[in-house]
């Protein structure tokens, strides 16, 4: 039997785990995804900052975005689990310039695009953390159990 595995993303990671491996980050305006079976046998997570419209849109960080679910969905393939049958979890997007930004932050974009696009992928969202001033730690153990997330004010 396998040990179960300890990974921590950092942005642009994306990680693949089975029951009992705990996946894990920080986050500040970035937004992580949490995409399951569900059984809860099989998790991913990706660390992604998107740089939506408010933040004068760069086709790099849409890229990486695109490309951080993109391979989420095929490792996922890989073990015969389909997106579209994931649970989800999204958390980050926090303003990390309170004081620069009062409206809309590159947090907020974030965020919205990761909401926006797992809903265009029929992705039922069970539960969502994002927006505020603070940077969240997120950990989740491949299990029947929601990640835990830990607020860490600025």
């Amino acid at each position: 039997m396998t040990a179960p595995r300890v990974v921590t993303l950092h942005p642009g990671d994306v990680a693949v785990g089975v029951r009992g491996d705990r996946l894990e980050t920080l986050l500040g305006s970035c937004v992580a995804i949490v995409l399951t079976d569900p059984r809860r046998t099989v998790g991913a997570m990706c660390h992604f900052v998107y740089s939506g419209p408010s933040a004068q849109t760069t086709p790099v960080s849409t890229a990486q975005a695109d490309q951080a679910l993109a391979a989420m969905a095929q490792r996922l393939q890989v073990r015969g689990i389909a997106v579209p049958f994931c649970d989800a979890y999204v958390v980050g997007g926090g303003n990390m310039f309170p004081e620069i930004v009062s409206g809309a932050s590159v947090g907020d974009d974030n965020a919205q695009w990761a909401l926006r696009t797992l809903a265009a992928q029929g992705v039922r969202v069970l539960s969502v953390d994002v927006g505020g001033r603070v940077y969240r730690r997120l950990r989740w153990t491949v299990g029947p159990q929601a990640p835990q997330i830990e607020a860490v004010p600025l």
